[in-house]
């Protein structure tokens, strides 16, 4: 007899981690359910090369919204999934002070209303709840590690810790296979455009072919550990394989800043930036046209910073055998390739 495919669903499956979650798992055999929100335009662009898959039957979307318990009720009893992939969001930080409300309620609430679902559909399932490395906030040790203290400095990551708690909770009180992973940040071609790292990769690419002027970014000496989304799909993956539930960093320990990342995607393209000015007032400047190429603009700044950032994962490298493979100059050379890319195509 033929062993049947494991069933996935995955909330937020059209987003950057989503759609690379859900090639991964197809790849794997795996049925996938994708939950997406109903608009009047279609939001489906990184999946649409899966539409194989869906003509096949083996990915299915389901209108639903985190914020509707009804929906995911529905969703839960109808799918009843073998793996549960917790990745719906809303996402940026700095947005998320001034809608921190939904943000509140999508990203905190909504975790809580997928929990309660599993709870009563599906409670056999296995849940991954991706949680931030955000919740370190203003860190209270280095390099953060499972074990250090959450220190929430955003809407944003407040909810991210309500929604980590959450998941811990529910998975003592009623022995549900809960696993979380405090993912640190984690880049690729399809990240949103009003994330910095693409919109400084769009940016330069736009600028080396002449279509911008210049580049408008915010606090240049964030420190973060960056690393390759689709190597941190796999991480969650690998999660919901352990036979025990638990918590788990996902990051490259390693450390960088936003002026680094500016300054190596210009010199990918020949562009060597030289910094003048201090604060607000700093400017970027080609080092041999002395055209201004990189200005700094406060609306990007976050009314509270969080500058530095640095994960461990060797308990996921002990436990799981996970470890990051694409270092930090690679992840920038492939997300300005593909974006100059796309000028082309």
């Amino acid at each position: 007899m033929k062993k049947q495919s494991k069933t996935a669903l995955i909330s937020g499956i059209t987003g950057q981690d989503g759609s690379y979650l859900a090639e991964f798992l197809l790849a794997k055999g795996y049925k996938v359910h994708g939950i997406v929100r109903r608009s009047s335009t279609f939001n489906t662009s990184r999946i649409d090369s899966l539409s194989k898959h869906k003509a096949a039957g083996r990915l299915v979307l389901h209108y639903g919204d985190l914020g509707d318990a009804a929906s995911l009720d529905a969703i839960f009893m109808n799918v009843r999934p073998d793996e549960i992939y917790n990745l719906g969001a809303q996402s940026h930080v700095r947005i998320s002070f001034d809608i921190s409300e939904y943000t509140s309620d999508v990203v905190g609430l909504g975790t809580l209303r997928m929990l309660e679902a599993m709870r009563k559909h599906c409670p056999k399932a296995k849940f991954y709840q991706a949680s931030s490395s955000e919740m370190f906030g203003d860190v209270l040790e280095n390099p953060q590690t499972e074990r250090t203290p959450l220190n929430a400095q955003s809407p944003y990551a407040i909810a991210k810790v309500f929604a980590h708690e959450t998941a811990r909770r529910y998975r003592d009180a009623y022995g549900l296979f809960v696993s979380c992973g405090i993912l640190f940040n984690h880049e690729s071609p399809r990240r949103g455009e009003n994330f910095v790292t693409r919109k400084i990769t769009m940016g330069v690419a736009n600028i080396a072919a002449g279509l911008q002027k210049e580049l408008r970014l915010g606090n240049l000496e964030a420190l973060r550990d960056w690393g390759y989304a689709p190597e941190y799909c796999e991480a969650m993956w690998l999660m919901l394989q352990h036979k025990n539930p638990d918590d788990f960093v996902i990051a490259t320990k390693e450390t960088h800043s936003v002026r680094e990342f500016v300054e190596i995607a210009f010199k990918a393209v020949g562009i060597n930036i030289k910094w003048r000015g201090r604060g607000v007032r700093e400017r970027g400047f080609d080092a041999k046209t002395n055209k201004v190429l990189v200005v700094i603009d406060s609306k990007y700044f976050r009314p509270n910073e969080v500058n530095y950032l640095r994960g461990d994962f060797s308990k996921a490298k002990k436990v799981l055998g996970w470890k990051p493979r694409t270092k930090f100059k690679g992840l920038v050379s492939i997300m300005l390739d593909a974006d100059r890319k796309l000028l082309k195509d």
